[in-house]
Protein backbone atom coordinates (compact mmCIF):
# COMPACT_ATOMS: atom_id res chain seq x y z
CA UNK A 1 0.00 0.00 0.00
CA UNK A 2 2.96 2.75 -0.26
CA UNK A 3 3.09 4.10 3.69
CA UNK A 4 2.29 2.87 6.58
CA UNK A 5 -0.97 3.47 8.07
CA UNK A 6 -1.11 6.04 10.40
CA UNK A 7 -4.00 6.92 12.82
CA UNK A 8 -3.63 11.04 14.93
CA UNK A 9 -5.44 12.35 16.85
CA UNK A 10 -7.09 15.53 15.60
CA UNK A 11 -8.39 16.30 19.71
CA UNK A 12 -7.18 15.10 22.95
CA UNK A 13 -10.58 13.37 22.91
CA UNK A 14 -12.79 13.29 19.67
CA UNK A 15 -11.16 12.81 16.30
CA UNK A 16 -8.25 11.14 14.27
CA UNK A 17 -6.66 11.72 10.67
CA UNK A 18 -5.83 8.25 9.11
CA UNK A 19 -3.76 8.19 6.41
CA UNK A 20 -1.24 5.64 4.66
CA UNK A 21 -4.23 3.76 3.50
CA UNK A 22 -6.23 3.23 0.22
CA UNK A 23 -9.58 2.00 0.66
CA UNK A 24 -10.00 0.23 -2.57
CA UNK A 25 -7.24 -2.25 -1.34
CA UNK A 26 -7.36 -2.55 1.95
CA UNK A 27 -7.15 -6.08 3.82
CA UNK A 28 -8.89 -7.41 6.69
CA UNK A 29 -6.12 -6.15 9.11
CA UNK A 30 -6.32 -2.52 8.03
CA UNK A 31 -9.79 -2.97 8.66
CA UNK A 32 -9.75 -4.10 11.61
CA UNK A 33 -7.54 -1.46 12.77
CA UNK A 34 -9.56 1.77 11.70
CA UNK A 35 -12.55 0.26 13.51
CA UNK A 36 -10.48 0.06 16.62
CA UNK A 37 -9.51 3.65 15.55
CA UNK A 38 -13.16 4.37 15.00
CA UNK A 39 -14.47 2.86 18.34
CA UNK A 40 -11.73 4.93 20.63
CA UNK A 41 -12.00 8.53 18.34
CA UNK A 42 -16.18 8.02 17.23
CA UNK A 43 -14.85 10.83 14.21
CA UNK A 44 -12.54 9.84 11.40
CA UNK A 45 -10.97 11.67 8.35
CA UNK A 46 -9.60 9.38 5.64
CA UNK A 47 -7.36 11.59 3.56
CA UNK A 48 -6.59 10.49 -0.24
CA UNK A 49 -8.77 8.48 -1.51
CA UNK A 50 -9.95 8.23 -5.02
CA UNK A 51 -13.45 6.36 -5.15
CA UNK A 52 -16.19 6.29 -7.52
CA UNK A 53 -19.90 5.13 -6.06
CA UNK A 54 -19.09 1.74 -6.48
CA UNK A 55 -16.16 1.88 -4.30
CA UNK A 56 -17.61 4.02 -1.82
CA UNK A 57 -20.56 1.44 -1.38
CA UNK A 58 -17.91 -1.46 -1.29
CA UNK A 59 -16.12 0.32 1.71
CA UNK A 60 -19.11 1.19 3.37
CA UNK A 61 -20.40 -2.43 3.56
CA UNK A 62 -16.57 -3.11 4.73
CA UNK A 63 -17.73 -1.27 8.27
CA UNK A 64 -21.73 -2.38 8.32
CA UNK A 65 -24.96 -3.07 7.07
CA UNK A 66 -25.87 -0.44 4.09
CA UNK A 67 -28.74 1.19 5.42
CA UNK A 68 -30.89 3.17 2.82
CA UNK A 69 -31.99 6.06 4.59
CA UNK A 70 -35.91 7.47 4.62
CA UNK A 71 -36.82 10.94 3.75
CA UNK A 72 -34.61 11.37 0.83
CA UNK A 73 -34.03 10.07 -2.40
CA UNK A 74 -30.81 8.75 -3.41
CA UNK A 75 -28.52 8.60 -6.60
CA UNK A 76 -30.91 7.33 -8.95
CA UNK A 77 -27.53 5.24 -10.48
CA UNK A 78 -26.87 4.43 -6.60
CA UNK A 79 -29.97 4.81 -4.29
CA UNK A 80 -27.90 3.93 -1.28
CA UNK A 81 -25.39 6.93 -1.75
CA UNK A 82 -26.76 10.67 -1.43
CA UNK A 83 -25.82 13.38 -3.13
CA UNK A 84 -25.26 15.90 -1.02
CA UNK A 85 -25.10 19.25 -3.79
CA UNK A 86 -25.45 22.98 -3.07
CA UNK A 87 -24.78 24.59 -6.60
CA UNK A 88 -23.15 27.80 -6.75
CA UNK A 89 -26.84 29.62 -7.74
CA UNK A 90 -28.20 28.51 -4.32
CA UNK A 91 -27.99 31.42 -1.92
CA UNK A 92 -29.97 31.98 1.29
CA UNK A 93 -30.86 28.49 1.50
CA UNK A 94 -30.71 25.67 4.30
CA UNK A 95 -27.60 23.44 4.24
CA UNK A 96 -28.48 19.72 4.22
CA UNK A 97 -27.52 18.55 8.16
CA UNK A 98 -27.20 22.46 9.03
CA UNK A 99 -28.76 21.95 12.27
CA UNK A 100 -26.84 19.73 15.49
CA UNK A 101 -28.35 16.18 15.62
CA UNK A 102 -27.62 12.77 14.92
CA UNK A 103 -28.04 11.04 11.82
CA UNK A 104 -32.00 9.67 11.60
CA UNK A 105 -32.40 9.06 15.39
CA UNK A 106 -36.17 8.67 14.61
CA UNK A 107 -35.92 5.01 13.80
CA UNK A 108 -36.17 2.16 15.77
CA UNK A 109 -32.58 1.53 14.89
CA UNK A 110 -30.74 4.95 14.13
CA UNK A 111 -27.87 4.48 11.85
CA UNK A 112 -24.19 3.30 13.36
CA UNK A 113 -22.05 5.06 10.86
CA UNK A 114 -22.11 7.59 8.38
CA UNK A 115 -19.69 8.03 5.68
CA UNK A 116 -19.45 11.56 3.77
CA UNK A 117 -16.72 11.55 0.55
CA UNK A 118 -15.98 15.23 -1.06
CA UNK A 119 -15.92 15.46 -4.52
CA UNK A 120 -16.14 19.11 -5.18
CA UNK A 121 -15.55 22.06 -2.65
CA UNK A 122 -15.62 25.27 -2.24
CA UNK A 123 -11.81 26.89 -1.57
CA UNK A 124 -12.76 28.24 1.70
CA UNK A 125 -16.14 27.17 4.19
CA UNK A 126 -18.33 23.91 4.13
CA UNK A 127 -16.59 23.04 7.15
CA UNK A 128 -18.11 19.86 9.16
CA UNK A 129 -18.27 20.14 13.10
CA UNK A 130 -18.78 17.11 15.48
CA UNK A 131 -19.28 16.93 19.28
CA UNK A 132 -18.74 14.85 21.85
CA UNK A 133 -21.58 13.33 23.53
CA UNK A 134 -19.98 10.93 25.63
CA UNK A 135 -18.01 14.28 26.93
CA UNK A 136 -21.51 16.10 26.95
CA UNK A 137 -22.66 13.18 28.65
CA UNK A 138 -19.93 12.85 31.52
CA UNK A 139 -19.37 16.39 32.25
CA UNK A 140 -23.00 17.02 33.50
CA UNK A 141 -23.66 16.66 37.30
CA UNK A 142 -23.80 13.07 38.98
CA UNK A 143 -27.42 14.54 40.09
CA UNK A 144 -28.40 15.70 36.30
CA UNK A 145 -26.80 11.89 35.31
CA UNK A 146 -29.43 10.05 37.85
CA UNK A 147 -31.95 12.47 36.76
CA UNK A 148 -31.24 11.28 32.88
CA UNK A 149 -30.16 7.99 33.11
CA UNK A 150 -33.71 6.13 33.23
CA UNK A 151 -35.72 8.71 31.14
CA UNK A 152 -36.66 8.07 27.41
CA UNK A 153 -37.07 11.06 24.97
CA UNK A 154 -39.64 10.98 22.03
CA UNK A 155 -38.00 10.97 18.51
CA UNK A 156 -39.72 11.78 15.77
CA UNK A 157 -38.87 12.75 11.46
CA UNK A 158 -41.86 14.76 10.75
CA UNK A 159 -42.11 17.75 11.45
CA UNK A 160 -38.20 18.40 12.13
CA UNK A 161 -38.18 18.47 15.99
CA UNK A 162 -39.23 21.55 17.88
CA UNK A 163 -36.09 24.07 16.63
CA UNK A 164 -35.06 22.43 13.35
CA UNK A 165 -36.02 23.50 9.79
CA UNK A 166 -39.43 22.91 8.88
CA UNK A 167 -41.15 22.16 5.49
CA UNK A 168 -41.37 25.70 4.40
CA UNK A 169 -37.51 26.36 4.91
CA UNK A 170 -35.70 25.92 1.34
CA UNK A 171 -33.21 23.61 0.84
CA UNK A 172 -30.70 22.14 -1.78
CA UNK A 173 -32.80 21.66 -5.26
CA UNK A 174 -30.56 18.53 -5.71
CA UNK A 175 -31.70 17.25 -2.42
CA UNK A 176 -34.74 15.63 -2.85
CA UNK A 177 -36.97 14.79 -0.20
CA UNK A 178 -39.97 12.84 0.06
CA UNK A 179 -42.91 13.71 2.20
CA UNK A 180 -45.65 11.27 4.32
CA UNK A 181 -42.81 8.92 4.62
CA UNK A 182 -44.47 6.23 7.32
CA UNK A 183 -40.88 5.28 7.86
CA UNK A 184 -39.88 8.38 9.16
CA UNK A 185 -43.91 10.33 9.92
CA UNK A 186 -43.56 7.62 13.37
CA UNK A 187 -42.75 8.52 17.15
CA UNK A 188 -39.82 6.40 18.66
CA UNK A 189 -39.22 6.45 22.38
CA UNK A 190 -35.31 5.97 22.89
CA UNK A 191 -32.96 6.34 25.87
CA UNK A 192 -31.64 9.87 26.76
CA UNK A 193 -28.35 8.29 27.88
CA UNK A 194 -27.97 5.03 25.74
CA UNK A 195 -24.91 2.73 26.55
CA UNK A 196 -22.33 2.61 23.44
CA UNK A 197 -22.71 -1.26 22.31
CA UNK A 198 -18.95 -1.26 21.52
CA UNK A 199 -17.25 1.11 24.05
CA UNK A 200 -19.61 0.42 26.72
CA UNK A 201 -19.60 4.36 27.93
CA UNK A 202 -22.93 6.44 28.61
CA UNK A 203 -23.64 8.93 25.38
CA UNK A 204 -26.34 11.37 25.78
CA UNK A 205 -28.43 11.05 23.16
CA UNK A 206 -31.09 13.74 21.82
CA UNK A 207 -30.75 16.48 19.20
CA UNK A 208 -32.90 19.52 18.68
CA UNK A 209 -33.67 18.23 15.42
CA UNK A 210 -35.46 14.64 15.97
CA UNK A 211 -36.35 15.01 19.54
CA UNK A 212 -39.44 16.31 20.56
CA UNK A 213 -40.01 15.58 24.07
CA UNK A 214 -39.08 13.44 26.94
CA UNK A 215 -41.44 10.18 27.83
CA UNK A 216 -44.82 10.54 29.39
CA UNK A 217 -43.86 15.11 29.29
CA UNK A 218 -45.45 17.77 27.17
CA UNK A 219 -43.91 19.30 24.68
CA UNK A 220 -43.81 22.58 27.02
CA UNK A 221 -42.70 20.40 29.97
CA UNK A 222 -39.75 19.40 28.55
CA UNK A 223 -38.28 22.33 26.47
CA UNK A 224 -36.33 24.34 29.60
CA UNK A 225 -34.02 20.83 30.45
CA UNK A 226 -34.10 19.95 26.43
CA UNK A 227 -32.96 23.53 25.62
CA UNK A 228 -30.11 23.33 28.25
CA UNK A 229 -28.96 19.81 27.48
CA UNK A 230 -28.92 20.96 23.28
CA UNK A 231 -26.41 24.17 24.31
CA UNK A 232 -24.24 21.70 26.95
CA UNK A 233 -23.92 19.01 24.23
CA UNK A 234 -21.81 21.62 21.80
CA UNK A 235 -19.73 22.95 23.80
CA UNK A 236 -16.47 23.86 21.68
CA UNK A 237 -14.55 22.06 24.39
CA UNK A 238 -16.58 18.75 23.03
CA UNK A 239 -15.80 19.40 19.21
CA UNK A 240 -13.24 18.70 16.69
CA UNK A 241 -13.78 20.43 12.70
CA UNK A 242 -12.96 19.10 9.58
CA UNK A 243 -11.59 21.61 6.37
CA UNK A 244 -12.41 19.74 3.77
CA UNK A 245 -10.44 18.34 0.54
CA UNK A 246 -11.13 16.23 -2.57
CA UNK A 247 -10.67 12.73 -1.81
CA UNK A 248 -11.22 12.91 2.08
CA UNK A 249 -13.75 10.64 3.33
CA UNK A 250 -15.38 11.41 6.70
CA UNK A 251 -17.17 8.78 9.22
CA UNK A 252 -18.69 9.10 11.84
CA UNK A 253 -20.61 7.44 14.91
CA UNK A 254 -24.06 8.77 15.28
CA UNK A 255 -24.42 6.73 18.17
CA UNK A 256 -21.72 9.17 20.51
CA UNK A 257 -21.57 11.87 18.06
CA UNK A 258 -23.62 15.05 16.95
CA UNK A 259 -22.82 17.22 13.84
CA UNK A 260 -22.92 20.63 11.89
CA UNK A 261 -22.63 21.48 8.14
CA UNK A 262 -21.37 24.61 8.09
CA UNK A 263 -23.40 26.54 5.59
CA UNK A 264 -20.65 29.90 5.49
CA UNK A 265 -20.25 29.29 1.47
CA UNK A 266 -22.87 31.06 -0.77
CA UNK A 267 -21.55 31.42 -4.46
CA UNK A 268 -19.97 28.26 -4.42
CA UNK A 269 -20.59 24.37 -5.29
CA UNK A 270 -20.01 21.51 -3.03
CA UNK A 271 -20.65 18.20 -3.92
CA UNK A 272 -20.30 14.96 -1.70
CA UNK A 273 -21.21 11.56 -1.74
CA UNK A 274 -23.25 10.35 1.74
CA UNK A 275 -23.59 6.58 2.78
CA UNK A 276 -25.33 4.88 6.01
CA UNK A 277 -24.69 1.89 7.95
CA UNK A 278 -27.08 -0.06 10.03
CA UNK A 279 -27.66 0.40 14.00
CA UNK A 280 -28.70 -1.04 16.83
CA UNK A 281 -31.94 -0.57 19.02
CA UNK A 282 -29.89 1.71 21.84
CA UNK A 283 -29.33 0.62 25.18
CA UNK A 284 -30.44 2.75 28.55
CA UNK A 285 -27.18 3.61 30.23
CA UNK A 286 -28.40 1.17 33.34
CA UNK A 287 -28.70 -1.76 30.98
CA UNK A 288 -25.58 -4.36 30.10
CA UNK A 289 -24.74 -3.94 26.16
CA UNK A 290 -22.51 -7.22 26.19
CA UNK A 291 -19.62 -4.96 25.56
CA UNK A 292 -16.06 -6.25 27.48
CA UNK A 293 -15.94 -2.43 27.83
CA UNK A 294 -16.27 -0.88 30.65
CA UNK A 295 -17.94 2.71 30.99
Amino acid sequence: MGQELQIKPVTPNLGAEVSGIDLRKADAAAIATINRAFADHSVLFIRDQDLTPDDLLEATRRFGTVLRVPYVNGMESHPDIIAVLKEADERKISTFGGTWHSDFSFLPQPPAATLLYAIELPELGGDTIWSSQYLAYETLSEGLQRLLDPLRAIHTGWPHGTTGPSPDVPVSRSIKMVRNDPSADRETAHPVVRRHPVTGRKALFVNPVYTQRFENMTVAESKPLLDYLYQHSIRADFTCRLRWRPGTLAMWDNRSTLHLAVNDYDGHRRLLYRTTTMGEVPVAAGQNTGSAVAA
